[in-house]
């Protein structure tokens, strides 16, 4: 029944009454009220989204609507209004294990549509429902068969498979499913804590190795230049020279050199000679002060 077909049942009995109230006959009241009961049950209207599925003495009969449809009182049965639109439905998996027996708790959400509104009313006793099952079971099992790490870094990849097992199982029932979208997946909060230390453990692991390959590469260049002053014992005095000036250019500044390296670089005649000239400006301007 829908407002449409009332409407035309209202008419039609007001102008049964009304025939029979101006000539006095019966008779049009109680033809024209059969009529009106007619009318009532055999107009149908299905909105824009819906299909009826109309069967005939029990028979698949046909797909009926968008908009108005007329079916055979008695004969006809419209079972089921099936919606078109693109349905929503989120699912879960609780304390679900991991291939590598972690438990967790996956939310995810289906989105899908009936794009054979007979096999969806006609295969599957209630096909909402039905759908909804396939979804967690498809989820259930692909969580059994994959890493947590698998789950955590490529959440697309598992969004794939998911459409792909649940669209196989949901073909049947003239169900399309359009995308699968796992919204969050919860994990213990000791393993939480514990993957947060391994994270950080190997970042420090990394940050080591990066200092090591550094240093190697600064012991190269130093072995590459030290080539440079092999039989060049004037370069190799320039150099200590420049050391020995960068280390005292800045007031107060002091120097540690090696004994080793003072002798092989003739440091010692240098530090001599500028310790000499240090202490003569400091005589000088003494004796300038007195």
């Amino acid at each position: 029944m829908n407002l449409f077909a009332f409407m035309l049942f209202v008419i039609i009995a007001g102008a049964g009454l009304g025939a029979t109230m101006y000539t006095g006959e019966r008779i049009y009241v109680f033809v024209l009220l059969v009529v009106a009961a007619f009318v009532l049950i055999a107009v149908k209207m299905a909105r824009q989204w819906e299909k009826g599925v109309v069967l005939r003495l029990g028979k698949f009969q046909k797909l009926a609507g968008p908009g108005l449809f007329f079916i055979i009182p008695v004969i006809d049965s419209v079972i089921a209004w099936v919606d078109q639109r693109v349905q929503v439905t989120p699912f879960t998996a609780e304390q679900t294990l991991t291939k590598d027996t972690v438990p967790v708790d996956v939310d995810a959400v289906l989105f899908w549509t009936v794009w054979d509104a007979q096999k969806a009313a006609l295969e599957v006793k209630d096909y909402k429902t039905a759908v909804s099952w396939a979804a967690q079971t498809a989820l259930r099992d692909i969580i059994g068969r994959t890493l947590l790490s698998e789950m955590l870094a490529d959440r697309e990849k598992i969004d794939q498979e998911l459409r792909k097992v649940i669209d196989t199982k949901t073909e049947s029932w003239g169900i399309s499913v359009q995308s699968v979208e796992i919204r969050d997946v919860l994990i213990p909060s000791n393993l939480q804590d514990a993957m947060s230390r391994e994270a950080q453990a190997e970042r420090e692991r990394k940050a080591r190795i990066i200092l090591g390959t550094a240093e190697t590469e600064i012991a190269e260049k130093f072995a590459d230049a030290a080539k440079s002053y092999v039989g060049n014992p004037l370069a190799l005095q320039l150099r200590a020279m420049n050391i020995l000036y960068e280390g005292l250019k800045e007031k107060g500044a002091l120097v540690v050199v090696p004994s080793t390296a003072v002798e092989t670089m003739g440091l010692g005649t240098i530090t001599g000679i500028s310790s000499l000239a240090k202490n003569s400006d400091l005589y000088s301007g003494s004796q300038t002060a007195e």
